[in-house]
């Protein structure tokens, strides 16, 4: 049996801008001022809030609000309730509501090198399904996140996840022609060069040299960048010489722009996947995206 008279502690949008802008901005004029609305209003819908939830959000220190303990948990809570209102209120604009949307956090290299050159086929075969990609460094928790599915590493993903490998990370060493010209490296000789690293992954170099028999001696060498997309971007403008899996360095080695001057591929150590909840309701979009990357998936 359903009660209709059972009271509401879920606080309005309203209610919850005024929170947040008096947060930031430390007064109840200044919040009025960038909502657009006038101080009383303001201060009507914080006191309102305060009087259905029974608690006090902020106390005053010389003429400023300040967070009391509950004001401050509120707080954290309103701002991810408002940005995944907006984030769905931008994808209804941005896919008219009329298209079944697919939320995907991806690499960003893996996006640009290898996702989104092949997104137009799946396009073509679901024109109903829209895509919204946003990039995700770190492992997805998708139980406090808006994201469907993610595309990373296998061992990103978290407990209470599925996954389906699509495509091995074979590691390839990699540099510019202008800084190495036509020489073959033998991997010992990879010391003498500066040694471009990806400082998330600060464990690639030392496992691809110890596979081929390489032991360096002391701190390797050379320029740190966050992920492969700006290490592809350094060793083209002739940083130094590269670790970057194959799929990411196809293009430019098909274009002239990098060269591999060692033959040795260290594979077996990653790949890329599809992940995706585990106890999630059933969702056909996601079902054919699944679908269609498996006819992509490399053994």
């Amino acid at each position: 049996m359903i009660r209709q008279n059972r009271p509401s502690y879920t606080p309005t949008v309203q209610e919850l801008r005024a929170l947040l802008y008096s947060a930031d901005l430390g007064t109840a004029s200044a919040a009025a001022e960038a909502l657009s609305l006038t101080q009383g209003a303001v201060s009507r819908s914080i006191r309102t809030l305060e009087e259905r939830l029974g608690v006090r959000l902020f106390h005053r220190e010389r003429q400023r609000l300040v967070l009391s303990d509950a004001g401050r948990a509120l707080v954290r809570d309103a701002r991810d309730i408002l940005d995944r209102i907006e984030s769905s209120a931008r994808m209804v604009m941005a896919f008219g509501g009329g298209e079944d949307v697919l939320r995907l956090a991806v690499l960003p290299t893996f996006a640009t090198s290898w996702l989104i050159p092949r997104l137009a086929g799946f396009s073509r075969r679901h024109p109903s399904i829209g895509i919204d990609l946003a990039e995700a460094l770190a492992p997805v928790d998708f139980d406090d996140s808006p994201f469907d599915a993610a595309l990373q590493r296998v061992e990103m993903a978290r407990p209470g996840t599925r996954v389906l490998p699509i495509c091995p990370e074979n590691l390839i060493v990699v540099a510019s022609p202008a800084l190495i010209g036509a020489a073959v490296l033998p991997p010992a000789e990879l010391l003498n060069w500066p040694l471009i690293q990806q400082s998330t992954r600060p464990e690639l170099w030392s496992d691809w040299l110890a596979a081929a028999g390489v032991e360096p001696f002391g701190q390797l060498r050379g320029p740190r960048f966050q992920h492969f997309g700006m290490v592809i971007a350094a060793a083209r403008a002739g940083m130094g010489v590269a670790l970057l899996p194959d799929i990411f360095a196809a293009e430019a080695l098909a274009e002239g722009t990098l060269r591999q001057p060692c033959p040795q591929v260290l594979t077996g150590g990653s790949s890329y996947a599809l992940i995706r909840p585990a106890q999630a309701q059933a969702q056909r979009s996601l079902d054919l995206f699944s679908e269609w990357l498996q006819e992509l998936a490399e053994p």
